[in-house]
């Protein structure tokens, strides 16, 4: 009877989400209409073609995220369906009164900062040694893009095997280079393991940077670097004063939205360590994948979602401030 009620609740904001939108819209058209003359009448054409898209991205997103709201405020496991209520602020307080959520916290921070940091610096490298012909270059972009074309779960597989303690083949090549003189168990010693899952995200993420660059490099047209020619720049002053400034709207884009998807990504988590040991490589997402499908507490890991969403929508809001990108590519 909960849950049925539940439902009728989130159908019934639906509709009245909708019916403020159309109200308004109407609104906004008749206020339009008034401050204007008959022969500019607003095309409402465009919002029919865009109705059916806009009302399935509302079921079908709208939905979920809504009903992730409601999980965070209840006490909702699957192992007790008889013992779904709501809680209040039950969740969000034993989230923040765990002992390795600030372990978590920092994990997910140190995961982020690198993995972004690096696979900027190795796209930038990347695209800028890609801009120049010479030959073979097709061939070099198919095979350095390569990884981005790969499944997460592929490349967890290939970085689990590859830093496997007993068989994996990185502890082969550094005996054999006289690097180590053990074998490190890499996927079982904290420090280590994070590191492992941070390496397979930068070798992953690297294409990413190269081809969103390589094709804002592209798109500076060459006059300006002869002039700067003419001038007697030298090339790094020519990095600096034209390519950054032609370039930094995508540069602050693609940041924005790799942070974010490498904050929200769980799956090279989950496939290579697990979170392990001791949760000394769990990021809050894969803690949140965790809590859902291993501990089924549905109530925590929605309640770890609402904080993820809030902690990104900060981060968007403060970046693109701190950034100017309304003002990027004005000279």
């Amino acid at each position: 009877m909960k849950i049925v009620m539940k439902y009728l609740l989130f159908y019934f904001i639906l509709l009245a989400a909708i019916c403020l939108i159309v109200l308004y819209a109407i609104h906004l058209h008749r206020k339009h209409k008034k401050s204007v003359r008959p022969r500019n009448k607003i095309n409402l054409e465009p919002f029919f073609y865009t109705a059916p898209v806009f009302i399935l991205l509302v079921l079908m997103f709208g939905y979920p995220l809504l009903n992730s709201f409601i999980m965070a405020f209840e006490n909702y496991k699957l192992t007790e369906p008889d013992r779904i209520y709501i809680n209040g602020f039950d969740n969000f307080t034993k989230i923040f009164s765990d002992s390795d959520f600030l372990l978590i916290a920092k994990n997910s921070l140190i995961y982020v900062v690198l993995c972004v940091l690096f696979q900027f610096i190795f796209g930038m490298i990347l695209a800028l040694a890609l801009r120049k012909k010479f030959r073979g270059r097709g061939v070099y972009q198919a095979i350095v893009f390569l990884p981005w074309a790969l499944s997460g779960f592929v490349v967890g597989l290939l970085f689990r095997w590859s830093f496997n303690g007993e068989y994996g083949i990185v502890n082969d090549v550094l005996l054999k280079m006289h690097v180590i003189q053990d074998r490190i168990p890499w996927l079982g010693t904290p420090g280590y393991s994070l590191l492992v899952v941070i390496i397979a995200m930068i070798w992953m993420g690297i294409p990413f940077f190269a081809i969103m660059i390589l094709a804002a490099l592209q798109s500076i047209p060459k006059e300006i670097y002869e002039a700067a020619d003419m001038d007697g720049c030298g090339a790094i002053k020519k990095f600096f004063s034209i390519t950054i400034p032609f370039i930094k709207p995508t540069i602050i884009m693609t940041l924005l939205l790799r942070t974010i998807w490498i904050f929200n990504s769980f799956d090279l988590i989950v496939v290579i360590t697990g979170g392990g040991p001791a949760n000394t490589s769990q990021t809050i997402p894969s803690y949140m994948y965790t809590m859902a499908f291993s501990s089924y507490d549905f109530g925590m890991a929605a309640a770890l979602g609402v904080v993820l969403i809030m902690v990104l929508g900060l981060y968007s809001i403060f970046f693109l401030k701190m950034t100017k990108y309304s003002q990027a590519g004005d000279f």
